[in-house]
């Protein structure tokens, strides 16, 4: 109870701060708004410094056949800079040793290799070509990178209710229309804790494509909320991805070198 009165308390000074800096009578526009949910939910996600998971992935078919695969993930922030990520598939065995590498910048272009084992090649995956499916999933190249703040316009749109939280409900737009696979998205995020709850995607005709939600949020570090789990339904093609999240670990000592194109060939 007591903590949940302090997440009051610092949620009203903090908005009284906020109205303080205009005029009276004058409110933030809904961009200013928006912009500022979005920084608040990045400042409570970040700062981890570096972090391990396992991943199962279940891929379900528009007839709901399923099939499963294995990944370890590794996350490590830069400061100043982004995120460097590693997703080495375990199981099963046609795609076991496939690394995808992730380097995620706030403003350039991220980069993304692809290392194939059968082939025991290194491939780049061009900016043009993020929209297209990772790995045979719902998921998108562009989705698997840290959704960097500096890389979308945001603006407010109303508060509703989802799942029984109160919610923001804010509009993303990429900056980099051109190379991204959405023309816009709509994510709903708690007002307590700045959760991100579901998000619905817009392809380039400005029509629903897919819709992401998130399940099982757990506290880590006594800081740090992140799903269980996270399922991506593709409206258009009823096909549908979910991803369960365990054994989550903070602070193992991963370093940049760890991140290194150069490497992953010999990644295990």
């Amino acid at each position: 109870m007591k903590y949940k009165v302090n997440v009051r308390v610092a949620l009203y000074i903090a908005m009284m701060i906020a109205r303080a800096a205009y005029p009276a009578g004058e409110e933030p526009s809904p961009e200013e708004r928006g912009l500022a949910i979005a920084k608040e939910a990045d400042r409570l996600s970040n700062g981890y410094g570096d972090s391990v998971a396992n991943l199962r992935m279940v891929l379900r078919n528009r007839q709901g056949l399923t099939s499963e695969r294995e990944i370890r993930i590794r996350t490590l922030e830069v400061a100043g800079e982004g995120t460097r990520s590693l997703c080495i598939f375990d199981t099963p065995a046609d795609v076991k040793g496939t690394i995808l590498l992730t380097h995620t910048h706030k403003q350039a272009d991220d980069d993304q290799w692809l290392f194939l084992p059968a082939l025991n090649r290194i491939r780049r995956i061009a900016a043009q070509n993020k929209s297209g499916s990772f790995m045979g999933s719902e998921f998108s190249y562009e989705d698997i990178a840290t959704q960097e703040l500096e890389k979308h316009t945001h603006r407010w749109l109303r508060d509703e209710a989802y799942d029984g939280n109160d919610c923001y409900v804010i509009e993303r737009v990429p900056v980099d229309r051109a190379n991204s696979g959405y023309w816009r998205q709509l994510a709903w995020l708690d007002k307590e804790h700045y959760r991100t709850w579901k998000v619905d995607y817009y392809d380039r005709k400005n029509e629903l494509l897919k819709t992401l939600t998130f399940k099982g949020y757990e506290k880590h570090l006594d800081r740090f909320w992140r799903p269980r789990q996270m399922e991506m339904v593709n409206h258009q093609t009823g096909k549908s991805t979910i991803l369960v999240w365990s054994n989550l670990s903070f602070g193992t000592g991963l370093k940049e070198i760890d991140f290194d194109r150069h490497s992953l060939t010999l990644l295990r």
